[in-house]
């Protein structure tokens, strides 16, 4: 009776499937998707480094001195305009180049004051948004090439299939090739996606610091004598 017990123990346990450990390198190595994976490898990199590249320098355009516009006003309205232009110059960022800009145009018509402070917050802005469109433009091709390989990895599969006695693991490499890939290109897209939407709202706050201070500046020419 005892032996009986242990043997249906023993039985048992030789058909309780084993237990393996998933390494993503070894998944990559296996479903052999690495023409895939290296331009989404590339474009994740690039995303992460224009990222950070373009934060710091919005953060360095909305960071300005709560003083500073007071102490135009006090310039301006002093005439130490030379003091203005110093003031900008030795400010880098670009409210205070739109200001310098303004400031270059005193005693010219009030319209073409606005216009050549307006031409410089163009530029400005335009500088802001470099290199946004290349994370947009990563948002939306790396889902397509992780897709390509998941068609890719099917073609695969299907083409094994077309052989007599084909295995399991033999469509295994083809299947895995697909997944892998589409969870790449959607990680990469989901990534770059979320860092555009975030930077585009930080250059949003800086165009609205902008135009709060042309106007700003404007009142301050109007009323000179305040």
């Amino acid at each position: 009776m005892q032996s009986d017990v242990t043997n249906l123990v023993d039985s048992a346990s030789m058909q309780t499937p084993e237990v393996t450990e998933i390494r993503v390198w070894e998944i990559i190595v296996e479903s052999q998707s690495w023409y895939i994976l290296i331009p989404l490898l590339l474009m994740s990199i690039y995303a992460i480094y224009v990222f950070v590249e373009r934060f710091l320098a919005l953060k360095k355009s909305n960071k300005i001195e709560n003083e500073f516009m007071l102490r135009i006003k006090d310039y301006v309205h002093d005439g130490k305009l030379d003091a203005a232009k110093n003031l900008c110059s030795t400010t880098d960022n670009p409210i205070a180049r739109m200001v310098e800009k303004g400031v270059s145009r005193i005693g010219k018509p009030m319209n073409d004051i606005a216009v050549s402070i307006e031409n410089v917050a163009k530029l400005e802005v335009y500088k802001l948004e470099s290199k946004l469109s290349s994370l947009a433009t990563i948002s939306g091709v790396a889902p397509m090439i992780g897709f390509l390989g998941t068609v890719l990895g099917m073609i695969n599969v299907f083409w094994r299939l077309k052989g007599s006695g084909v295995k399991v693991d033999a469509l295994s490499e083809g299947i895995m090739m697909a997944m892998v890939t589409t969870v790449a290109g959607l990680i990469v897209g989901i990534l770059a996606y979320v860092m555009y939407n975030f930077l585009v709202a930080r250059v949003s706050k800086a165009v609205q610091n902008m135009e709060a201070t042309s106007i700003e500046f404007m009142d301050i020419l109007e009323s000179p004598g305040k």
